[in-house]
């Protein structure tokens, strides 16, 4: 075995040969080698089997977040169910599934005289251009009609905030145009009970034949009525008349 001395000697020597062979190639004008490439490979170690554990352990019950309700397409694969319309909050509501479902009347000759006159001064006072002329229409206190949402104390400017006109007269066209439709009679016998026009209001919009559907879309364009089909129920503007000729409501939205 060698000892101390001799393995340092052993060395020095090593590294002068390196040298002077390096130096001899830089002043031969030839290719100099990197000193990584005159030293001895080192095979890369492997990690100690203590440190291998160490790293699954630090990976070991993370997992990454389930992709929500857009991504997760598995999820939906079986679930076609169309969403829930929104409740209808307003005065005139289609009967329930296992209702008596509303009467239509397309005939206004068998409204009975009260709703029927009623009808005939709402028509006369839209016509007219006039929005103001519907006040002598609607009642005043407890009976009074019920407009929108009664953004506005005064009802006539109520009307005018939901037309796309200043002086209320697209609201006044809208009103001729359902009331030109059959009525749906909603709630018989009960303090509820109104003549709704128009009569979709009244009727499953999946049940309308073809002659019903272009009476709809005298009122409502094609992308409107795509858009009720996927709720399910008529949801533009609707007017009620109680069975006594009292205007009720005017009203619109789901």
């Amino acid at each position: 075995m060698r000892n101390a001395a001799e393995t340092t000697t052993a060395r020095l020597i090593l590294r002068l040969s390196a040298a002077t062979v390096l130096a001899a190639a830089i002043a031969a004008g030839g290719q100099a080698f990197a000193l990584s490439e005159l030293r001895p490979s080192v095979e890369p170690q492997e990690p100690e089997p203590a440190q291998s554990r160490a790293i699954l352990q630090a990976f070991e019950g993370t997992t990454l977040p389930q992709p929500g309700p857009a991504i997760n397409r598995s999820a939906q694969a079986g679930d076609n169910k169309t969403p829930a319309a929104p409740a209808d909050t307003n005065a005139a509501k289609p009967a329930p599934a296992d209702d008596k479902p509303a009467e239509i009347i397309r005939d206004m000759t068998k409204l009975p005289a009260p709703v029927k006159q009623m009808r005939e001064k709402l028509v006369e006072a839209a016509a007219s251009g006039d929005v103001t002329r519907l006040r002598d229409l609607m009642g005043t206190g407890p009976t009074q009609t019920q407009v929108m949402n009664g953004e506005f104390e005064d009802p006539i400017e109520t009307l005018k905030s939901f037309s796309g006109d200043a002086d209320g007269q697209e609201i006044l066209a809208i009103l001729l145009d359902i009331l030109s439709t059959g009525a749906a009679h909603f709630d018989v016998g009960t303090p509820d009970e109104a003549y709704v026009w128009p009569y979709f209001a009244g009727k499953p919009l999946s049940k309308l034949t073809p002659p019903e559907r272009v009476d709809l879309l005298r009122i409502v364009t094609a992308g409107d009525l795509a858009g009720m089909e996927e709720n399910g129920n008529y949801n533009f503007f609707r007017t009620g008349i109680s069975p006594d000729g009292k205007w009720k409501f005017f009203s619109g939205g789901d």
